[in-house]
């Protein structure tokens, strides 16, 4: 199997989280001169610094501009493929940056209580990351990971690249690929601390492809909606399959209708059997 991958080069810088939207600023498109973000639109999600999320605590001005320079190149790329239903800056503020980070505090926290390890230095995948989300946001937030983004569409992988390369991250690596053919790859299976994904498939399916990505003692979590009980129990069989079991579930907040979202907490027990993941889509067709 060819596993592609893309490393940018190295760009160290310390760690902060912070209040940044207040102070957005207008970037002006590079890439796609002819196809400008109004300055209209990024004025109106200067509003959101307004809100009270602990994730925009300290965040450093390097930080900031990388956000800003992701969110600039995810619109204007967003004209000429299909990267997401959303096309404000506000929007994907509220959407996407946010929603993403509010996943952090219950990684940072159920890692450091379950793992009994270090959070500063982790190894975590993004499975299905489509448009780098919530991994390259999370990639900004922590630099001290070492972050993968793991995408089967190759339209979609080079938008990561070019958003990697445009953000000067140096903590990511953009890997084309399907999470069952990974899932059985020895350069990838049980490698990372942290399996995360966020709007790619039920419970039953997800396990199958984030699992056996993950070491054992590790954690999976999955970014879900507000009431995702029945989704869960749905796939306690498929968990237990994978060597895994639910830790807990964490309401977030979040601006979707209902005002919150949850993340699924489960931890890697034991080693995935060798049979799973099974041949690709056969997960999505015939879920466990």
């Amino acid at each position: 199997m060819l596993v592609w991958r893309c490393k940018p080069p190295a760009v160290p810088f310390p760690l902060s989280l912070g209040t940044f939207v207040k102070h957005f600023s207008v970037i002006e498109p590079k890439a796609f001169p002819l196809h400008r973000i109004k300055a209209k639109s990024l004025t109106t999600a200067a509003a959101i610094g307004t809100h009270n999320s602990s994730c925009f605590d300290s965040f450093s001005c390097r930080q900031k501009k990388q956000i800003r320079l992701y969110v600039d190149t995810l619109l204007q790329w967003n004209q000429k493929m299909n990267l997401t239903a959303v096309t404000d800056v506000d929007e994907v503020m509220e959407r996407h940056i946010e929603d993403s980070l509010a996943i952090l505090p219950p990684i940072q926290d159920s890692y450091v209580s379950h793992c009994n390890a270090s959070i500063d230095s982790i190894k975590l995948v993004d499975v299905g990351t489509g448009a780098g989300l919530p991994g390259l946001v999370l990639a900004i937030a922590c630099p001290a990971w070492k972050v993968t983004l793991l995408e089967s569409m190759n339209k979609r992988c080079d938008f990561l690249e070019h958003a990697v390369s445009v953000t000067g991250l140096s903590n990511v690596e953009v890997v084309r690929g399907r999470a069952e053919n990974l899932g059985q790859n020895v350069s990838f299976r049980e490698k990372f601390d942290v399996a995360v994904a966020r709007a790619v498939a039920e419970m039953r399916i997800l396990a199958e492809y984030c699992l056996p990505l993950v070491r054992v003692g590790g954690l999976f979590i999955a970014a879900k909606g507000h009431d995702p009980q029945e989704e869960v129990r749905n796939a306690e069989r498929s968990l237990k399959l994978m060597g895994s079991s639910t830790l807990q579930l964490c309401s977030v907040e979040s601006r979707s209708p209902y005002g919150q979202r949850t993340a699924i907490i489960c931890s890697k027990d034991r080693p995935t059997p060798r049979k799973y993941p099974r041949d690709p889509g056969t997960p999505a067709k015939l879920p466990l």
